[in-house]
């Protein structure tokens, strides 16, 4: 085997004395590898940027569409919610959530009161409603638009709400702000906050509350009789006087015809007296 010999310039280098027992062959297949694994690397890197050219080239792919809105899921997912949720079925309020998200563009805001919210309430309160005051109890916690927290702050009072509107005085929801976060709540009946965000998603907003929000028409206090009118009041005082009447003196009695025949008989007695 030929060995492997340098070029002229490095002669001086090589004829150190340090270097007479090196086999300058072996340096010779180092380098040849080196090279070689070089050339490949270099190779390699070419195919690599070309693979990420064609692949960046492609259209990425649409990512797939999130699961329909589900309002039962979400409150399950965060807990504390429990008995809300089971109104939710009862009134068949749930389905009618998830039907109006996920069939047409509106948004809702809900304001969703916890377990402890509903066990504060009076004992037996939810059992003495019937089935429709319970859906309208749902509903009023519930706007039919989305309202973020910072646009509770340009709200007009009263809100509206899916259980009917506050013109007759019904399902009043007022809403005010203090600073950025605090949003305070009154129906005419309790007062409660705002004590946290559960979900958004800029088409429904669901908020936690301590309290169940009471409508004014279930829970306020009953209202006063009308007053009677004054022609009902006028029949009533006449039949008042005629009850506390004597029985003989309801209708005057007819004596003229008594008196007609007591005047007659003391003509003839006195006409008969006197012809004898």
């Amino acid at each position: 085997m030929k060995k492997f010999t340098f070029p002229s310039p490095y002669k001086p280098l090589l004829s150190h004395p340090s270097l007479h027992c090196f086999d300058f062959t072996l340096l010779k297949y180092h380098t040849m590898n080196i090279n070689l694994f070089s050339t490949f690397l270099f190779i390699f890197t070419i195919l690599l940027q070309c693979t990420n050219h064609i692949l960046l080239a492609q259209p990425a792919s649409a990512p797939a569409p999130p699961g329909p809105t589900n309002i039962t899921k979400i409150l399950e997912k965060a807990g504390q919610f429990t008995t809300l949720i089971r109104i939710l079925k009862l009134t068949q309020v749930g389905d009618q959530i998830n039907q109006q998200l996920n069939n047409s563009n509106s948004g809702l805001t809900v304001f969703a009161p916890t377990d402890n919210a509903f066990s504060s309430l009076q004992s037996g309160t939810l059992n003495s409603l019937s089935d429709q005051q319970k859906v309208q109890l749902i509903q009023f916690h519930i706007i039919p638009s989305f309202i973020s927290m910072s646009q509770f702050q340009t709200v007009s009072n009263p809100l509206r709400t899916q259980a009917g509107g506050s013109d007759a005085g019904e399902f009043p929801l007022n809403v005010t702000t203090a600073g950025n976060n605090q949003v305070n709540i009154t129906t005419g009946v309790d007062n409660t906050t705002v004590s946290g965000t559960v979900y958004t998603d800029n088409q429904l907003a669901v908020y936690q509350v301590d309290k169940v929000l009471l409508p004014l028409s279930l829970f306020g206090p009953a209202s006063p009789a009308p007053a009677p009118s004054p022609a009902s009041a006028k029949s009533k005082k006449k039949k008042a006087l005629a009850a506390e009447s004597p029985a003989g003196n309801d209708v005057p009695a007819d004596n003229s015809g008594a008196v007609s025949f007591g005047l007659n008989g003391v003509v003839a007695f006195a006409a008969f007296w006197f012809w004898l």
